[in-house]
């Protein structure tokens, strides 16, 4: 071996992200060495592209450098990625959790198995994400829902979850090992615990987590189904304040009968009624949502309604995606949109996203926040907000501040003096 480190390049969600650090601590107690891991994400034509395209280059980079695929995308279509002449190995999305996949040597070269198989998921303790400030921890892997444009579930499972000994145990050790914030992550969160004992609620779940790591200054929800949100993390959001006051919700289009045809679960009433009870019961929330632009046989008219719904539900950041055909989807074999108007499309709906965000950043100068420092002075306000500190910090500090302006798309701020009582 050349004893160079192992390279971990990530596509795709916070999930992933979380993932990818377990990879390279498995990686590394295996002594695996001179290697790029790539994990994919297939949750877009686009995602495929990228990460298709950052392999050639790896291998232009590292020529003698083994290369390992997994991640979705390689669950999902493994023949295809291990002929590509640059790959050395495919692994799936269970496999790459595995520590006996990184031994050096390992025989197979396509190691994937049957995801619709598993079973459990176990926790896994990361001990690094970069920074020592904000850490991911995976809840809940999978998902029982079929949405017509995703093929998610087939690279990922059926929805199976942490049980909430493993996630204090993690929880507690990230806390101790200095990180202030922990976002809880997984595919489909809210369905968290049906699979359990007792069948907790993402809600309970929640709620027993924070009662057992009380030293735990900050926890943040990832993207959460808005139909699934229980009575549980309704009290939360109005009585915790070390649960952030910002959701990102799974809404994806604003036109009731797209939502029909995408097979999601909930009506545009749903999702405006679910703004404002979370409004109601803290009234400082910020919102996110993941949105879809040019879904097939979306009209001009249907789409005006998701661009309404921004509005509507006083949406924030927004993560906004063309829709992209996966193969064997049922969106795929319906009446598709033009390429050209769902760029256009989903540019008007990034276009109405950065002015809510400017807008809400503008709102922002003069009030004051409490900044978790990640690094060099920079990091995020309790409501998801990038932003700069004016002088350098510990990584890992909550620091009151006060916003003194914008720049670039991300806060300006100073910290507040802090008097002894």
């Amino acid at each position: 071996m050349s004893g160079r480190d192992t390279q971990v390049l990530t596509f795709g969600c916070r999930l992933n992200a979380y993932e990818s650090e377990v990879m390279r601590g498995l990686a590394g107690e295996a002594g695996l060495e001179d290697a790029v891991i790539v994990n994919t994400c297939s949750v877009t034509a686009e995602a495929e592209r990228q990460a298709r395209q950052a392999i050639r280059k790896a291998r232009r980079a590292r020529p003698e450098a083994q290369i390992i695929v997994t991640g979705c995308a390689a669950q999902i279509d493994p023949d295809g990625y291990a002929a590509m002449p640059e790959v050395d190995r495919v692994m799936g999305n269970a496999e790459k959790l595995q520590a006996a996949s990184f031994l050096p040597g390992a025989p197979e070269r396509v190691r994937v198995g049957d995801i619709m198989t598993v079973t459990e998921t176990a926790g896994h303790l990361s001990a690094g994400f970069g920074s020592r400030a904000r850490a991911f921890v995976q809840v809940q892997n999978g998902c029982d829902h079929r949405c017509t444009f995703c093929i998610i579930p087939y690279g990922r499972g059926n929805s199976r979850s942490v049980p909430i000994g493993a996630l204090v145990d993690e929880v507690r050790a990230l806390v101790e090992a200095g990180y202030g914030e922990v976002v809880l992550t997984g595919v489909d969160i809210t369905s968290y615990g049906t699979d359990l004992p007792g069948r907790p609620s993402l809600g309970q779940m929640v709620r027993r987590l924070l009662a057992q790591v009380p030293e735990l200054p900050r926890l943040r929800l990832s993207s959460i189904d808005c139909i699934e949100i229980d009575d549980d993390l309704f009290r939360l959001l109005a009585e915790e304040p070390r649960l952030m006051p910002h959701l990102h919700l799974s809404l994806q289009a604003g036109d009731d009968l797209i939502l029909k045809r995408m097979k999601r679960r909930h009506s545009r009433a749903d999702a405006v009624t679910l703004c404002a009870r979370v409004r109601a019961v803290r009234p400082d929330v910020v919102l996110g949502a993941d949105l879809i632009a040019g879904f097939p046989t979306e009209t001009e008219e249907m789409f005006a309604r998701t661009l309404d719904l921004v509005d509507e539900c006083g949406l924030t950041w927004l993560h906004v995606f063309a829709y992209s055909e996966r193969a064997g989807s049922p969106a795929a074999r319906m009446p598709q949109v033009a390429k050209s108007v769902r760029r256009e499309r989903a540019r008007r709906l990034r276009q109405k996203g950065n002015a809510a965000a400017a807008a809400y950043l503008s709102g922002s100068i003069g009030m004051q926040a409490r900044l978790l420092v990640e690094r060099d002075g920079a990091g995020y306000t309790e409501h998801f907000a990038a932003a700069d500190l004016d002088r350098a910090c510990a990584e890992g500090r909550i620091v009151p501040v006060r916003i003194t302006g914008v720049r670039g798309g991300r806060l300006q701020a100073t910290e507040l003096e802090t008097r002894a009582a």
